[in-house]
């Protein structure tokens, strides 16, 4: 009889309301048990918005539109109006779902969860796509259970956008130094050995900027992987040109930090300081439609 997962890897084993396929469960028949098989799977009915030119393929309104799908459930749904075919099969490059890193992070978490395996979407920022520069990016985090580690996943990264960024590293054990979490990366600014300027994306920058991937890390690790513009709300009201923190902000935002690098003995914590506070909440307009 197989052992059971400790409290926290069982969290992160089963789907969150993001993550869970719903009624469309029996599209992931046949999924393959490997990583880089994942990984293939995710990559076959996804297309990245900002990389689909590269493909030689041009995307309408429409395809756009599909950028603002927050579950699992509701993509899923999407792609089987297209195609019911189980997602094991790979789609033409015109006809995949148009996406970008948070929607393979969420896809790869969402198969891996449904095979019982513990994973979580990460929120933080890449070092392999612009030189001296943290680019706004989501990847998935992967319990590897015989090494008794965590391992972050790159699902996006196909071998086109490999060549083309000339990655050198296992995009399947992404190296800790090339994708900073938004905590490390608060911390790392904090203790003035980065850049705020370095961290973001397009014109948007800075500590702000870095304290939205923030809360998005910390609500992904309770399991609600919002869409990376998401906000307006709670946490996430204060503009991007907004000062420096005050020093009650700076405090708070530092345990919040902390807390998103602790292991098992802070998941208590990590849990209670989410469940207390109900600026984590996500708007009760935006829950209704991840119910579907």
């Amino acid at each position: 009889m197989a052992q059971a997962l400790p409290e926290h890897l069982a969290y992160y084993a089963s789907p969150g309301i993001m993550t869970n396929p719903g009624n469309h469960a029996d599209l992931l028949k046949g999924l393959p048990g490997d990583l880089a098989g994942l990984c293939r799977v995710v990559q076959g009915n996804l297309l990245h918005v900002f990389w689909a030119e590269r493909y030689g393929v041009t995307l309408d309104d429409e395809q756009k539109s599909a950028l603002e799908i927050r579950p699992l459930a509701q993509k899923l749904a999407r792609l089987r109006a297209q195609d019911d075919r189980p997602i094991l099969v790979e789609k033409a490059l015109e006809k995949r779902q148009v996406g970008n890193c948070r929607d393979f992070t969420v896809m790869l978490c969402g198969l891996l969860r449904h095979l019982g395996v513990p994973a979580r979407a990460r929120c933080g920022f890449g070092a392999y796509f612009l030189p001296d520069h943290f680019e706004d990016h989501w990847v998935c985090e992967v319990w590897n259970a015989p090494e008794r580690r965590w391992v972050l996943v790159d699902a996006q990264l196909d071998s086109l956008q490999k060549l083309a960024l000339g990655i050198q590293f296992d995009v399947l054990d992404v190296p800790r130094d090339q994708f900073i979490v938004a905590g490390k990366a608060w911390q790392m600014c904090r203790a003035g050995v980065a850049r705020p300027e370095q961290f973001g994306i397009f014109e948007m920058h800075g500590w702000w900027f870095i304290w939205g991937n923030l809360v998005r890390d910390f609500m992904a690790l309770n399991k609600v992987e919002i869409l990376p513009w998401d906000g307006g709300w709670g946490h996430l009201t204060t503009p991007l040109e907004a000062p420096l923190p005050d020093e009650a902000q700076l405090r708070f935002h530092d345990h919040i930090a902390a807390l998103t690098q602790v292991g098992a003995e802070g998941f208590e914590a990590l849990r209670a300081a989410y469940k207390q506070d109900e600026r984590w909440r996500l708007p009760q307009e935006l829950l209704i439609g991840e119910r579907t």
